[in-house]
Formats: structure tokens, C-alpha cells, sequence
């Protein structure tokens, strides 16, 4: 399997980290907006190729899949792009920033039959895993998830804490991550609302912002984001369930008396980065859908639309 990356940024480095342990995979392209940071990565990970143009790395003939890393205002115009170069993709969340765009990428997809998966890294956290496959089973059920997404970002700046040239979004990125997830454990959203604060004067977007959901199956989620914490970072989810209470910290799970859970059997990498790299590969090999394809992730970005009008208002 031989995989181009667009976007060789903080996360770009996340998934070829993670591409190193999977077997028959190879990087054949790196694609970056600066030709020497392209080039630098492509030495680091052995790709023979570096380039400032995606449509340049589509036409080689050694490229059968294509993971984009790329700015979230990119991913529904790149990703049709590839299918209709013919090669599979994943595109890191979020699929889209419009509902629009969201369903173009969809309808190319089944167009053209092409794996198209989508970076909805929860789905493949041990910790949410261990907790997926209980419900499943049968054994809890989802009652509440109570959850927060804390960063500190008054500027443009990643996760290295280097510039970015665009601008990240609460909504559209990382609420797309719980939104998804809640779904995923507790069913169809069938009931959302949103409120926000200011709007920054400078980025355009508001720095905090407050959603709740509501699952066909009853269970119901307060998710609170924001650019304006101090500390501590990240995201946390407290599952409040039927039959316990667990408290997930990306790949970490732990109970509600703060006991460590061992989640290790779960899969069979604890990087959730890794465990969404194989998924996007294995489907490729096997010609099957893969879990977080499009089509299954696609009612998040209806909710998130419905959500967006709502906060125009």
C-alpha cells in the first residue's frame, strides 16, 4: 500500500508515526506548502517524492491512497479530488465545513465506489473502544456524557504551537468529534442546540461555545468548548452509564473513582492515530467499508449544519 500524505504538519506526523507500524505500507509522496518542509519529512519517512501540489502527487503512478492532513476549509475539494484521480482517501476531520460540501463528497464517493474514510480518531481511542464494545455487548448503556474541549489558541498557532495559515473552528472541527461519538455510543441525534460567546476580532470565531445533544435512545450529552482555557488542555468525556461511570482521556479510560481501566485488549495498538490508519488500510485491502467511512460518519455533519443556522440566528 502506497500512500501519499498532504499536510506535514503536527498531525501530518501523527500518521506517518503510526504508518511505520503497519506492514506493506510505504510512503511514496509527501505533500506540504513549503517545498523544504516537504522535503525535509519525505527524508525523515523514506517517501522518494516531495511536492507543493496535490495534483502532482494524484497523477504518480505509485500512489494508491491518499491521507490529507491539510486545513479544514480544504478537505471537501481535496477529497473529491482524489476519488476522481482514482485513489482511495482519508480525510482527517472534519469531512467539511458546510453540509453542502459534506454531501458532494458523499455523492462522488458512492460515485465512484473508492474508500473514502473520514478522521474520526474517538471511534478508534482504546478508551472509547473498550467503552463501544461493552455497550455492544449489551452490559451499559449510554444515560449522559458529560464533555469539554479545552485549548488555549488566541492565534493561529498548532499543535507544535508553529503558525497556522488558516483558522480552526470550534464547531465545525472539534465539536465534530463529540457529536460523531455520541452517536456512535448512544444513536441518532434527534435533538441539538448550540449557544456562543464573543466573536474573536482578529480570527472571526467564537473562542467558546456550549452544545447539547439528544439521542434517539434518550441518552442525552453537554459538550463545552473553548480557546480560552488555561489549562489544563485537551479533551475529557465522563460516560455516566446504566451500570458504571468511566472517564476517557484519549487513549486512557479510567472508572468514576478515578481506578485505572485496562483497556489494553481493546485493540491492538493503544494510538488511536495508529488503530484509524489500519482501519483506513484494512478496508482498502479487504474492499469493504470501513468503520468512520463517509457515509457512516455523514449525520454528524447534518447536525453540525443544523447547528451552524441555529447560531446565525
Amino acid at each position: 500500500m502506497r500512500i501519499a500524505l498532504a499536510g506535514a504538519g503536527a498531525f501530518g506526523e501523527k500518521h506517518l508515526d503510526g504508518l511505520k507500524n503497519i506492514e506493506g505500507v510505504t510512503i511514496a509522496s509527501i505533500v506540504s506548502r513549503e517545498l523544504d518542509q516537504a522535503r525535509a519529512v519525505a527524508d525523515k519517512y523514506g517517501a522518494a517524492h516531495a511536492t507543493t501540489d496535490l495534483s502532482e502527487a494524484l497523477a504518480r503512478d505509485d500512489v494508491d491512497a491518499v491521507i490529507l492532513c491539510t486545513p479544514t476549509q480544504m478537505h471537501a475539494a481535496q477529497a473529491i479530488a482524489c476519488m476522481k484521480a482514482g485513489k482511495h482517501v482519508q480525510v482527517e476531520i472534519p469531512l467539511a465545513d458546510s453540509w453542502a460540501d459534506a454531501q458532494d463528497v458523499l455523492r462522488v464517493q458512492r460515485e465512484t465506489g473508492l474508500v473514502c474514510m473520514v478522521g474520526h480518531t474517538r471511534r478508534f481511542n482504546p478508551s472509547h473502544k473498550f467503552v463501544h464494545n461493552r455497550i455492544v455487548a449489551g452490559e451499559i448503556a449510554v444515560q449522559q456524557m458529560d464533555v469539554q474541549t479545552y485549548f488555549f489558541r488566541r492565534k493561529n498557532i498548532n499543535a507544535k504551537g508553529e503558525a497556522r495559515s488558516w483558522t480552526d473552528h470550534l464547531l465545525w472541527h472539534h465539536a465534530a468529534h463529540t457529536v460523531d461519538l455520541f452517536a456512535h455510543q448512544a444513536g441518532r441525534i434527534v435533538q441539538a442546540n448550540a449557544i456562543q460567546g464573543p466573536i474573536h476580532p482578529e480570527l472571526g470565531i467564537a473562542m467558546d461555545m456550549s452544545i447539547q445533544l439528544k439521542s434517539e435512545t434518550g441518552a442525552i450529552c453537554t459538550l463545552s468548548l473553548s480557546f480560552n482555557n488555561d489549562g489544563p488542555l485537551g479533551t475529557f468525556f465522563r460516560y455516566i452509564c446504566d451500570n458504571g461511570t468511566y472517564i476517557a482521556r484519549y487513549d486512557d479510560l479510567v472508572n468514576g473513582r478515578e481506578e485505572a481501566v485496562d483497556v489494553s485488549q481493546a485493540a491492538v495498538s493503544m494510538n488511536g492515530i495508529e488503530l484509524q490508519d489500519r482501519e483506513f488500510i484494512a478496508a482498502i485491502r479487504e474492499g469493504r467499508e470501513p468503520d468512520s467511512s463517509v457515509a457512516r460518519v455523514f449525520d454528524c455533519y447534518r447536525v453540525l449544519g443544523e447547528l451552524e443556522q441555529q447560531l446565525a440566528r
